[in-house]
């Protein structure tokens, strides 16, 4: 068994009856480390507040998101299945929230309105960046749902020509429609059409760990030798799909970073300080995991 890293050492904040509050609302939500993250930082930075994880079904999610209005959150983050409900319970919508389509980031505005933000994109491509990985030319990625969209508008912004697949086709078909530009291939051949592609960015919960398929492991061994295979799912750090990319000896990228970077604007607009991504974080939350 591998040994985590040590956590570095946090210095604890007091919370007081002024406290900034928010979240992540998620069903599941127990994978989620944006709480290691985020509460990491209100430590760093000695800022009075705290934030929690929010196991909401999907029936309730409306219900959910009033009652934290009420008792008086300045937002939060909202994962998988729930990005595009928050898209629809948005008053205001960002151009990053237009584009993908989905919400990951609730703002709590005090006239009442919630403002909604992707950041899901952007903080996948700034991972990419930290990690030194720029490729160019053509990106497939695994999934049509808000995640995807996100991602997908991302590279296209980035200068990548970017198709998607997905086990239901009417979901790809749905997405191409609202990113110009994008392709679409069919599920039961994308295996086969890798060796086209720089990109492979799994944006599904497929092999997460407490998902739907912990175990899904497609087969890359059509892929070119430069393809860079990302997911966005971290826990488990390594992948199904990660370990199958390391059999055939290419470049990989967790989902961790994504993560990180993903969150800062949420921090900023919660908790009115501008984070920093560096070692110290990176190695806090990754011993979370």
């Amino acid at each position: 068994m591998t040994a985590h890293p040590k956590m570095p050492p946090v210095p604890r904040q007091i919370l007081t009856g002024k406290a900034r509050l928010a979240g992540v609302l998620g069903w599941p939500v127990s994978h989620s480390r944006s709480p290691a993250l985020h509460n990491y930082w209100l430590s760093r930075y000695q800022i009075d507040g705290a934030y929690v994880p929010l196991p909401v079904e999907p029936a309730h999610f409306v219900q959910a998101v009033r009652g934290l209005q009420a008792v008086g959150f300045r937002g939060a983050n909202v994962t998988l299945p729930h990005k595009e409900a928050a898209y629809a319970i948005a008053d205001d919508l960002d151009h990053s929230a237009l584009r993908a389509g989905a919400v990951n980031t609730l703002v709590f505005q005090p006239d009442g309105r919630i403002r909604g933000v992707s950041t899901d994109g952007d903080g996948f491509v700034a991972s990419m960046e930290a990690e030194g990985l720029a490729p160019k030319g053509r990106a497939l990625l695994l999934g049509a749902g808000g995640a995807a969209r996100s991602v997908a508008a991302a590279l296209q912004d980035y200068g990548m020509e970017v198709a998607v697949t997905n086990r239901t086709a009417e979901r790809a078909e749905k997405l191409a429609e609202a990113l110009p530009g994008l392709g679409v291939v069919p599920w039961s051949v994308w295996e086969e059409q890798l060796g086209a592609y720089t990109l492979l960015v799994n944006t599904t919960s497929l092999g997460m760990e407490g998902g739907p398929d912990p175990m899904f492991r497609p087969s890359l061994r059509h892929a070119a030798r430069h393809l860079v295979v990302a997911d966005i799912v971290y826990v488990p750090r390594l992948t199904p799909l990660l370990a199958e990319a390391e059999q055939h000896r290419l470049k990989t990228l967790g989902g961790l970073g994504m993560l990180l970077h993903q969150a800062r604007l949420g921090f900023r607009e919660w908790f009115g300080h501008d984070p920093e991504v560096d070692a110290d974080l990176e190695a806090y939350v990754r011993a979370s995991v």
